[in-house]
């Protein structure tokens, strides 16, 4: 396949990344994350990765495998509690979450923008347990589509960085409207993280800079003001729990990385 046969726009161009991140983990000798189907459709899909390969450095790919890790514990846990709840994966591009964790039981929203879900249905399937929703994130209407309200897990990897503080604001006021209780996972930056990011990730993979990460938070407790009903239950930088599995020399990039929160992860409960 040639790489021509992909023709989306800048910012969907970057779901590739934390694809490609799964499929290089999945075929180390001893991965952190095994991820069959990312390899799949690294292999087939028609994209030239050799300036990620060459450009991308490996702290930025051990990023998204540790979120990656993160995420998948996360969405054990809600499912052991909440076996048939429902899982929305907002803005999910070509991620494989589901084929590494799914229970069965529970039913799955995956939720991105039309062009999106055209090559994302080449790859992966629907089925009754599986919605593909092709809308965008801050519009209302993919709300009526989820089944049970009472029990909802949202999934925000490598989304909100991309919305400016007035459209995440609006998502966490939409999510608050539509669910009594629900609990969201996601990824962030702080103000420096952002723009080390944007030159690391973005400009060095060979990115437009419309695809540029807009917002940043230092504090993601401030998210908090936003709503008496939003609670950051917990937040840790990204590597934390990851250090230990890389050699030193690793450690002391993940180290500074964690410090100035280049990125972070959150968990939030919205609603009573």
């Amino acid at each position: 396949m040639e790489a021509s046969e992909i023709t989306l726009g800048s910012v969907p161009e970057t779901l590739l990344l934390p694809l490609w991140g799964r499929a290089v983990e999945t075929q180390k000798k001893k991965p952190l994350l095994v991820d069959p189907l990312a390899v799949n459709i690294i292999r087939t899909i028609g994209y030239d990765f050799s300036t990620i390969e060459n450009k991308i450095s490996p702290l930025s790919r051990a990023a998204w495998v540790a979120r990656s890790v993160y995420f998948d514990t996360q969405i054990k846990a809600f499912l052991e509690v909440h076996p048939t709840g429902s899982v929305v994966n907002i803005g999910c591009g070509l991620d494989t979450t589901y084929e590494r964790v799914n229970n069965g039981g529970a039913m799955w929203y995956e939720l991105e923008l039309p062009d999106v879900i055209a090559l994302r249905r080449k790859y992966i399937k629907e089925s009754d347990k599986r919605v593909f929703i092709a809308e965008s994130a801050l519009e209302d209407g993919w709300y009526g589509t989820v089944k049970n309200r009472e029990h909802v897990l949202l999934l925000l990897a490598g989304v909100i960085y991309y919305f400016d503080e007035k459209e995440v604001m609006k998502l966490f006021a939409d999510i608050q409207k539509h669910f009594r209780h629900s609990t969201v996972l996601f990824d962030y930056c702080s103000v420096k993280g952002m723009q080390i990011a944007n030159k690391r990730v973005i400009e060095d993979g060979g990115m437009s800079c419309s695809a540029n990460l807009v917002w940043g938070i230092d504090d993601i407790e401030e998210i908090e003001e936003w709503g008496h009903d939003i609670r950051v239950v917990e937040m840790m930088p990204m590597f934390r729990n990851h250090k230990k599995n890389y050699p030193v020399v690793k450690r002391i990039g993940m180290n500074i990385s964690d410090r100035i929160k280049v990125m972070a992860l959150a968990k939030v409960e919205i609603g009573g």
